[in-house]
């Protein structure tokens, strides 16, 4: 079983979390953080970031590796994951890769080339602001306007690469396919990758619980430390759980209607995370609504069902 790699992904509030320490507890392993906004130091309860009572004390990788003033990429996270997943694989390890950040969790698994030429990261935000707000296809339409060789390469939900994509346009006046590498997709770990869902009314009940939980924990401090340190223009203020309350800080909205946003916000983005993972990449799903209720049977089936499937390869 050594150098596999345990992928565990799913929508936001969908108990990855739980689920990701009980196997680390079971295989003997440790957790890397997926998620794009808990590398930031002080973004804990907007991102839900684990706790230490949650962690059990299973070791948790890149969760609180910058600052939120600092950029930090998806080429940044493709390396420091790669680097985590090699260490744990040399101490015989196996890896359980955690999170609902499709787009960093395929950038570390597959070989994807995050190339120098035409770079410009914040018009790859403004890009991917634009795909949370309107969906792949509005990208998807753009590339195809403007460098139809590459869209008819480029699938229309591979989203990095259509970002990638209008990148480069957008900074070389050229085409992306007059010098694009053909990304492979062959990943460059074996890995096995367990989806987690429930049915949606169920799983937008505890989204909307958990802001309600959020808040009575403190999000709203939290957020407004970081906008009263000047980082309302900064990737990090960007996430959700943090952006919404922008506005009423600047005095336009109420406090109720930042937080109705922020459990909408929430919604759409669990329904968008369900539809990527789907058509990105090879997953095994499980219906966690009977965890709900039992969460230690849920949790011997899964387990069972990755010890088979890693010894018979």
């Amino acid at each position: 079983m050594n150098g596999n790699v345990i992928v565990i992904v799913g929508p936001t509030a969908v108990g990855k979390t739980k689920l990701s320490v009980d196997l680390a507890k079971r295989f003997g392993s440790e957790v890397i953080n997926g998620d794009a906004f808990q590398v930031y130091k002080g973004m804990d309860i907007g991102t839900a970031k684990v706790t230490a009572e949650e962690a059990e004390g299973v070791p948790h990788h890149l969760i609180d590796i910058c600052d939120p003033g600092e950029d930090y990429s998806a080429a940044n996270y493709q390396h420091d994951a790669r680097q985590v997943i090699k260490e744990m694989s040399a101490q015989k390890k196996i890896p359980i890769l955690v999170g609902g950040t499709g787009f960093y969790i395929k950038a570390a698994l597959f070989d994807y080339q995050f190339s120098s030429s035409g770079a410009n990261p914040d018009y790859r935000r403004e890009l991917a602001r634009l795909a949370e707000e309107k969906g792949g296809e509005a990208l998807f339409d753009q590339l195809r306007r403007v460098d139809p060789v590459s869209a008819e390469r480029i699938h229309p939900h591979n989203l990095v690469r259509v970002i990638r994509a209008l990148e480069v346009f957008h900074e070389t006046g050229k085409p992306f396919s007059d010098h694009a590498q053909e990304e492979t997709e062959q990943p460059l770990f074996p890995f096995l990758c367990i989806g987690l869902t429930m049915e949606r009314a169920m799983l937008y009940s505890r989204i909307d619980a958990r802001v309600d939980q959020m808040m009575a924990d403190g999000l709203l401090k939290e957020a407004q430390l970081m906008y009263q340190l000047g980082l309302r223009n900064a990737q990090a203020m960007q996430a959700i759980g943090y952006k919404e309350f922008i506005p009423y800080f600047d005095g336009e909205i109420s406090l109720e209607d930042a937080v109705e946003r922020l459990k909408k916000n929430s919604r759409h983005y669990a329904k968008r995370q369900l539809t990527w993972f789907r058509r990105q990449m090879p997953i095994h799903w499980f219906d966690m609504a009977e965890a709900l209720k039992d969460f230690p049977s849920k949790a011997d089936e899964i387990y069972h069902f990755i010890l088979e499937q890693l010894i018979s390869k």
